[in-house]
Formats: C-alpha cells, sequence, structure tokens
C-alpha cells in the first residue's frame, strides 16, 4: 500500500514559500517558480559572500596605494620593505591606519623604507 507523504510534502513546500517571501508576483506565491527564484537566489548569495571579500581587498590595496605614493614610495616596494623589516600587520590593519592615523603611517613607511639585511 502507498503511504501518502502529505506532511513532509506541505512542510517542504512550506519553507520553500517562506524563503520567497517578498519576492514579486508568481515568483512568491507558486511553488513551481518560487523553488526555482529562492535556488537562484541563493547560490547568487553564495557568490556574493566570496565576491565582498575579493572588493574588500582589493579597496584595502588601494588605500595602501594612495597613501604610500603620497609618502614617495610604491605599493610594492612599501609591501616588500614591510616583509623584509618583518612587520606582521596585514592589508586590513594597514588600510586601516593609513585611514585613520596619517602620522602612524608615516611612522611604517619610514621603517618599510629602511634597508633591510638584503
Amino acid at each position: 500500500m502507498r503511504v501518502p507523504g502529505g506532511v513532509k510534502h506541505g512542510r517542504r513546500r512550506r519553507k520553500i514559500l517562506k524563503a520567497a517571501k517578498g519576492f514579486k508576483g508568481k515568483r512568491r506565491s507558486c511553488y513551481r517558480i518560487a523553488k526555482q527564484s529562492v535556488f537562484k537566489a541563493r547560490r547568487h548569495m553564495y557568490v556574493s559572500r566570496k565576491l565582498e571579500k575579493r572588493v574588500m581587498r582589493r579597496l584595502w590595496m588601494v588605500r595602501i596605494g594612495a597613501a604610500t605614493r603620497s609618502e614617495g614610495i610604491s605599493y610594492s616596494a612599501f609591501m616588500g620593505g614591510l616583509r623584509k623589516a618583518g612587520v606582521a600587520l596585514n592589508r586590513k590593519m594597514l588600510a586601516d591606519i593609513a585611514y585613520r592615523d596619517q602620522e602612524a603611517f608615516t611612522c611604517i613607511v619610514a621603517v618599510a623604507k629602511e634597508p633591510g639585511d638584503g
């Protein structure tokens, strides 16, 4: 005898329709179309989380580059100098310092400009 899966079936559909809340037209009310819309939206959410990380890293690099150029050194020379000097500051922190505290950033640039061990 066939067992009807009414409760599970309904819960599954309700979950999708709840996720489609706020969509326009049939995307919100029609299960079949809502399911496609929710799947696509979730795929976009996943990709966007990765993209945001890339975009932020680029922003930090641009901010550091602009600050280092005003100090008379290129971005790559600055980052290389920091690595040789053993300064363990990541790009996020460097960009924040460059944006908020120019005097401290000038000191960091001076450390990066110093001739290293080679």
